[in-house]
């Protein structure tokens, strides 16, 4: 029975030993949570995101960019048709693993998107049976 005992209290030794040296649960430091860690990742993103419009020729001020999840998602109105290209390579540049591009383009600047692709279509079948110029251009010897 005395060997019994001593085995108990060399067990009890032990355990208490060893938990000295792990730290409890008010001890041990926490690892942040995955949405902490997402958010931050969200916020980089939308801030060199903003960034990227900032050194463009797009105005910044004129689109709102927010980024959820990797996705960005861009709102804002424009006049000018080729800033709703610009600004989803921007953000996709920018880190976004996705873009929902929600620019709406102004009824004036569609109306003269359509005019100057009009235009360049007249001007396309027009000179196409056409020679380029009147004088034969002469090659240069190298």
């Amino acid at each position: 029975m005395h060997s019994l005992r001593a085995i108990a209290v060399i067990l009890v030794l032990a355990a208490a030993a060893w938990s000295a040296g792990v730290p409890s649960a008010a001890q041990r430091p926490t690892p942040p949570k995955p949405a902490n860690r997402a958010a931050s990742a969200d916020a980089q993103i939308e801030s060199t995101i903003r960034a990227k419009f900032a050194k463009s020729k797009i105005n910044a001020e004129k689109f709102q960019v927010h980024v959820q999840g990797g996705v960005a998602t861009i709102e804002g109105k424009t006049d000018v048709v080729q800033h709703k290209g610009v600004a989803t390579r921007l953000a996709k540049t920018g880190g976004a693993v996705a873009v929902a591009n929600h620019i709406q383009i102004s009824d004036a600047a569609r109306e003269k998107a359509a005019a100057n692709l009009e235009t360049g279509r007249r001007r396309a079948q027009i000179k196409r049976g056409e020679p380029r110029s009147d004088a034969p251009v002469a090659r240069q010897a190298h």
